[in-house]
């Protein structure tokens, strides 16, 4: 009678390591299925930032070759770009009779 008990109380203590186990497992799936999620968000964060640095590289290099150009059509917008900066240099006067000076 006694060893009937000791095996029934083995077969629990058996389940209970086991369940202890499982749930071991199961938290470890989870926490590197939390870390692969981590790992693919910044990875995908660095890749934006990664390309919008080529992106702004790259438009930093036409824009500089754009501007260093001789093609007439730059050479007129570069002239039309220094006419606008001479009118805003000028003074303002109102229209009408003028001041008269002290």
């Amino acid at each position: 009678m006694k060893t009937g008990k000791r095996d029934r109380d083995r077969k629990w203590m058996w389940w209970l390591v086991g369940s202890i186990a499982a749930l071991q497992v199961y938290f470890v799936q989870e926490l590197l299925a939390a870390f692969a999620l981590f790992a693919l968000g910044f990875l995908a964060i660095a890749g934006a930032v990664f390309s919008l640095y080529t992106l702004q590289r790259a438009w930093a290099g036409t824009v500089d070759r754009i501007a260093d150009s001789r093609h007439p059509v730059m050479v007129a917008v570069r002239h039309g770009i220094d006419s606008v900066g001479d009118l805003a240099r000028r003074p303002f006067r109102r229209p009408g009779p003028a001041q008269p000076v002290n």
